[in-house]
């Protein structure tokens, strides 16, 4: 069977510039996932599909191998399901099984979160997909929307229901989705049929602010006051 990793790593961060590389306790970002994916032994190879050449040479050097991106899929609405696509398409990995797509900010991610995800793949009932998965905070039944000046329930037959009485919903939390390729292929998504979760704390890093608490949380957690 051969398993690819899939990390996409483009240069031009529009909300969070330069976010794949920014330094956490020292490292690049990027290095995070990279090394969760090489320590997991799951992988026959560990991609980083990319438009940048700084990101690729710290790609590199952390034992990843890469995929230049095609000019095409560099912009910000690029989506990840394109960017496994283009990369799947080439001729050296036509015969990829399964793969895993991981976001170059995943910076928990570890070794095991892998291996244990990957499990749900072949664990009974069997699945086409594993995402991973975290519980909203506020249930999004209590969601609003803007009208004019005021705010108007979202769903107004929901809003006023006991939190007991709703169904427990999560969320994809942007930190891996592992899929069969023939079916990725075939759905062109990540949310097709035969999809399960993998529950994992995470911080989905989008801004400064979230970046700055990462920061906060490695310097208490890990002890490295010169970060």
């Amino acid at each position: 069977m051969t398993r690819l990793a899939i990390i996409p790593a483009r240069g031009g961060s529009i909300r969070l510039p330069r976010k794949n590389i920014l330094p956490l306790e020292k490292r690049p970002m990027i290095c995070y996932p990279i090394e969760a994916s090489l320590n997991s032994n799951l992988f026959d190879q560990v991609l980083v599909s990319t438009d940048d050449e700084e990101i690729a040479d710290i790609a590199i050097d952390s034992g990843a191998q890469i995929i230049q991106r095609p000019p095409d899929l560099t912009d910000y609405q690029t989506t990840v399901v394109e960017v496994c696509e283009s990369a799947l398409s080439l001729a050296c990995y036509r015969d990829v099984e399964i793969f895993c797509c991981i976001y170059a900010t995943s910076v928990f991610l570890t070794a095991a979160h892998l291996i244990e995800s990957f499990a749900l793949l072949s664990a009974n009932p069997p699945a086409d997909y594993v995402m991973g998965i975290s519980y909203n905070n506020f249930h999004p039944a209590r969601s609003l929307r803007s009208e004019g000046d005021y705010l108007t329930p979202m769903w107004p037959s929901l809003s006023s229901r006991q939190s007991q009485d709703l169904p427990e919903l999560v969320v994809g939390n942007g930190t891996l989705y592992w899929a069969r390729t023939n079916v990725f292929l075939d759905d062109h998504t990540f949310y097709g049929n035969r999809l399960k979760g993998y529950f994992l704390e995470t911080i989905d890093i989008d801004t400064q602010n979230d970046y700055e608490t990462v920061k906060h949380f490695f310097r208490t957690t890990r002890g490295d006051p010169s970060n």
